[in-house]
């Protein structure tokens, strides 16, 4: 048995922030590097691993994705990562480097300190801790605050002294990164960059090494083989829920819930995504991804969004033996409204 420990790199990152977009950039550009990819998702629907398969890299084949959606990686470690890991482990042609593709509502630290396990650590050890961030939503507000303004409130209000599950959830992922992707930096100006910089900085104490990217676009160099080790590391890197509950109580997702909505062909791709911006902007929703079957196209129109802001675009022809349709899965906090939300999407095809 080969005793050279195989590097896995962990990509954590925020709702929408282009962790799959990155991971199918660096796999078209892996320098013949044979990678295993293992998917988690929040939701039923596969869409990062349906992207990922369509990229046609020959280095990560069908067989080198792997997907878990049983529920958040970090709350299934024992019940569904270790297996997987071990199965892959057990290969005759094993990969030359993991990447691990987290759900955007997973926290990595259990992740990481499950590297630890006898049957794992002997064999694979974390490469580094990846962290994408959506720089235009927090150029736009979406996780930056106020600080002056929430100082003075927590002054006359003791309940504010703790912050959001989704303000937390960013800090976790952003305290357990050896590198922070500041990624859709093109779509803000300068002063913007500089606003996003002291906000992510501000959010650790920690001081991971910042990158900007566009597109996702980073070379493998950087993002592959950086040698941390972080597994080793990852009592210095303690996440909110671990702070507040040492004494071994689980946390839970349950402030977040998600859907699927199926539906047939449709005719206005344009007019379809626009009424779902006002959908979206109603009902709060997260974050939406899937795709759509546009009457007349031989092409599947992808679609991604982040609050009101949706890319989309045809990746690929629809396969001879597949079935035609438009899948929609929907993230929102816990108290959106799933009927209405199902309903005015329904209402659109």
């Amino acid at each position: 048995m080969n005793q050279q420990k195989i590097p896995a790199t962990v990509i954590t990152g925020f709702l929408g922030a282009g962790k799959t977009t990155m991971i199918r950039n660096l796999l078209t550009n892996a320098g013949g590097k044979k990678i295993a990819l293992i998917i988690n998702e929040f939701g039923d629907l596969g869409v990062d691993g349906e992207v990922l398969k369509g990229c046609g890299a020959d280095n990560c084949t069908e067989d080198d994705i792997i997907e878990l959606t049983n529920g958040c990686i970090c709350c299934t470690v024992a019940d569904d990562f270790i297996p997987t890991m071990t199965k892959l482990l057990e290969r005759e042609q094993r990969p030359d480097h993991i990447v691990i593709e987290t759900s955007g509502l997973a926290l990595p630290q259990p992740l990481v300190a499950a590297f630890n396990w006898p049957d794992i650590r002997t064999q694979v050890t974390v490469d580094s801790v990846i962290t994408v961030v959506d720089s235009a939503a927090v150029a736009a507000g979406r996780f930056a605050d106020d600080h002056d303004a929430v100082d003075a409130a927590r002054a006359e209000d003791e309940s504010l002294d703790h912050e959001s599950p989704i303000e937390e959830l960013f800090e976790d992922q952003l305290t357990c990164a050896d590198l922070i992707v500041l990624n859709k930096t093109d779509l803000i100006d300068a002063a913007g960059l500089i606003r996003v910089r002291d906000e992510v900085a501000s959010r650790t104490a920690r001081k991971p090494v910042m990158i900007e990217a566009k597109n996702g676009e980073v070379s493998a160099g950087i993002l592959l083989g950086l040698g941390i080790g972080t597994e080793g590391d990852v009592a210095n890197r303690k996440s909110h829920h671990e702070l507040e509950h040492e004494d071994g109580t689980p946390h839970d997702h349950d402030e977040f819930d998600s859907f699927v909505v199926d539906l047939g062909s449709i005719a206005d791709p344009a007019g379809f995504v626009e009424s779902l911006k006002g959908i979206i902007s109603a009902h709060d929703v997260l974050r939406l991804k899937g795709f759509v079957d546009v009457s007349g196209k031989p092409m599947r129109l992808q679609l991604q969004a982040v609050g009101s802001r949706i890319d989309h675009y045809f990746d690929r022809a629809w396969g001879p033996s597949e079935t035609r349709a438009t899948r929609l899965v929907v993230i929102g906090l816990h108290e959106m409204d799933q009927d209405a939300v199902r309903a005015e999407i329904e209402a659109l095809a």
